[in-house]
């Protein structure tokens, strides 16, 4: 039997304009065409509350946040693009990234829907840096749940007027880098599980 890579891709951004969001659909396509089965999430249809163990105890785990987990769970790879905000990840992804480690019942493990995923990630940015300096913590949180962060990464300064009206990259170049992260993962996860 054939196996096919199953990537989850999603933006740290809830802002229906985002940039990341058209980053991170244009690696999917990449990674679709390089015969990836790929999921496109978007944050803003699993709101969470603020990570609180007292909530937890008192209201039990958020159905969103096992929605999330079963996402995660159901997928080998990651496309995560995400902004950078006061040089650091955004509090969406560092929350949704802090509910889905959690265990939501006894005997599971902390961290088990992410051990041994592998992810690629980007930014894109209004800034002149792109973003670079969020995807440096992104990295090192997504290294301590025990994912594998591939090496290739891609930053987008100036995205105010990176992308055309279809949501599409004006520069050829560009567009075909972001679409290459995305086959690159695909072809990383077909060889794994070869």
């Amino acid at each position: 039997m054939t196996f096919t890579p199953k990537i989850l891709a999603f933006a740290g951004s809830t802002r229906a304009d985002s940039y990341n969001k058209k980053m991170v659909k244009i690696a999917a396509a990449g990674a679709k065409a390089a015969g990836a089965e790929v999921t496109y999430l978007d944050l803003r249809d699993l709101p969470l509350p603020l990570f609180d163990e007292d909530l937890q105890a008192q209201e039990g785990f958020p159905e969103n946040a096992s929605k999330l987990k079963e996402l995660l769970r159901a997928h080998q790879g990651l496309l995560i693009a995400c902004p950078e905000y006061n040089s650091s990840i955004t509090p969406v992804l560092k929350n949704a990234i802090d509910w889905a480690s959690r265990p939501s019942e006894p005997g599971e493990q902390m961290i088990a829907c992410f051990s041994g995923k592998v992810a690629t990630i980007m930014s894109a940015s209004p800034g002149g840096m792109g973003g670079m300096r969020g995807l440096v913590h992104l990295r090192s949180i997504l290294g301590n749940i025990n994912v594998i962060v591939l090496p290739e990464q891609k930053t987008i300064s100036q995205a105010f007027q990176a992308f055309d009206d279809n949501g599409n990259f004006k520069d050829p170049k560009q567009q075909q880098d972001v679409e290459k992260l995305g086959a690159n993962l695909a072809a990383i996860l077909l060889k794994l599980h070869s």
